[in-house]
């Protein structure tokens, strides 16, 4: 049934790129014809999924939802690697969240992380809806209090799946309690990687554009991980922990 619903999202769901998809596929622009093209091509949107986009569009930050052809991309790679626990820094609406929950066995579980609770209840319903509400625990606190909860927690190596996208100031951060609770074989995602080109030269006050590239150039020289910079989204970094 879950084939057939992604089936029927994508074909209800073709040539909108106006509707709001979040941010666009790296260096392509969001009204590009290659853009339209990779979503009329690829994008399998569960009804729900499309649902929600419909209602994050409408609000006042509505981009900062994660792309669609990104939230699959996650989704897929959750289930490529049988992930069963998942940790989501920065939920939003819960486009993401709801993408891999629905990818995730029932006993599955998404940790998904977020201080503002107003954005959540936009997407709570439609979690219910998709019938994977109670795979996602959400905490309402800093993500790095929920961290070390985990941790303290005895969570270490337990974890198959991290999406880090929250506040870029404490990117190193995340990453490094993550690299603790990802279990060997396990994969962290980290958003943004490109800033919107501002990592090519940060400005010294931008704190953000300072903080991803920092952290961008500890990943190409971490021997923890093997890694892969895509251009999807506004940069996705994949880092496989070995």
């Amino acid at each position: 049934m879950l084939g057939v619903a992604f089936a029927t999202g994508m074909l209800a769901g073709r040539r909108y790129p106006s509707l709001g998809f979040g941010t666009p596929s790296g260096m392509i622009g969001k009204n590009s014809p290659i853009r339209q093209y990779i979503l009329d091509h690829s994008l399998r949107e569960h009804p729900v999924l499309k649902k929600l986009r419909l209602l994050t569009a409408e609000h006042p930050w509505g981009r900062m939802m994660v792309s669609c052809e990104q939230a699959q991309l996650m989704a897929n790679l959750v289930k490529l690697i049988k992930a069963k626990k998942v940790i989501e820094i920065g939920v939003f609406t819960g486009y993401n969240a709801l993408n891999m929950a629905l990818v995730l066995p029932d006993n599955g579980r998404v940790v998904a992380c977020d201080i503002n609770e107003d954005y959540a209840k936009i997407g709570r319903p439609l979690w219910k809806e998709a019938g994977v509400e109670h795979k996602i625990d959400l905490r309402i606190k800093p993500a790095i209090q929920t961290l070390d909860e985990l941790l303290a927690n005895g969570e270490a190596e337990t974890f198959d799946f991290a999406f880090i996208d929250a506040d870029k100031e404490n990117y190193n951060e995340y990453y490094e309690k993550c690299m603790r609770l990802i279990k060997k074989g396990g994969l962290i995602a980290i958003d943004n990687v490109f800033w919107n080109g501002k990592v090519l030269k940060p400005r010294k006050d931008d704190l953000a554009a300072q903080s991803i590239h920092r952290l961008n150039e500890k990943l190409l020289r971490d021997a923890r991980v093997n890694i892969s910079m895509l251009p999807v989204g506004d940069g996705v970094t994949l880092a496989f922990k070995l």
